[in-house]
């Protein structure tokens, strides 16, 4: 086994079905990835990665926006105190996997260049949601003829941070919505892994 000081302790905040999460997990068994994931974070309490989280004993936490919304409470704090929260596992990275909340400042600045996010999309291209759909439309106006998928470091500006990592993907003219989604989500937990892999060990940064 490897160093303990080399294994990276991860946070990884999802809001959906979490196939991003199961490719950390399965690298990290394999062998692929020294880490280990400290803690599961979802603001959406039906989220099925809480599920493949407590499948494999990891912690988890729900931390729903709307009841600090309905208190008064705003984004800012939500965010300050889900900080605080976080910070009690002392995580080297934080891994935005399909997580649908924009993080602010309250947040970033309590976690320096260590909060990274997997973004649907090439750099400067369909920021925010429904990325992939909107890809799929311009290919049917024409505009494009690939997609494609970035890690990048999270600033508060949406998907606008320094990128680690991109792939292309080609779209095809028999390519449905749900075929092209599917190939996203394939390259996406490759790239993951990569990206992750990369920033833990600087070597691969030169």
């Amino acid at each position: 086994m490897g160093d303990e000081d080399s294994v990276k302790r991860l946070a990884v905040f999802i809001s959906g079905n979490g196939s991003n999460l199961q490719a950390i997990i399965d690298a990290i068994q394999d062998g692929q990835l020294a880490a280990r994931i400290e803690l599961v974070v979802s603001n959406r309490r039906e989220a099925y990665g809480l599920i493949r989280a407590k499948e494999v004993n990891i912690p988890t936490l729900y931390f729903p926006l709307r009841p600090y919304l309905e208190s008064g409470q705003s984004r800012e704090q939500y965010d300050a105190a889900l900080a605080e929260r976080v910070a009690a596992y002392q995580p080297d990275l934080i891994v935005l996997a399909g997580w649908m909340h924009v993080l602010s400042a309250a947040f970033l600045d309590r976690f320096p260049q260590r909060v990274l996010n997997l973004h649907p999309a090439l750099p400067g291209c369909f920021p925010g949601a429904h990325a992939i759909e909107r890809a799929y439309a311009a290919f049917q106006r024409g505009e494009i003829d690939h997609t494609g998928i970035m890690v990048h470091w999270v600033v508060p500006e949406i998907d606008a941070g320094p990128v680690i990592a991109t792939a292309e993907v080609p779209i095809y003219s028999a390519d449905s919505l749900a075929t092209l989604e599917s190939r996203v989500h394939t390259a996406e937990h490759h790239l993951l892994v990569e990206a992750i892999r990369k920033v833990s060990d600087p070597r691969l940064t030169r």
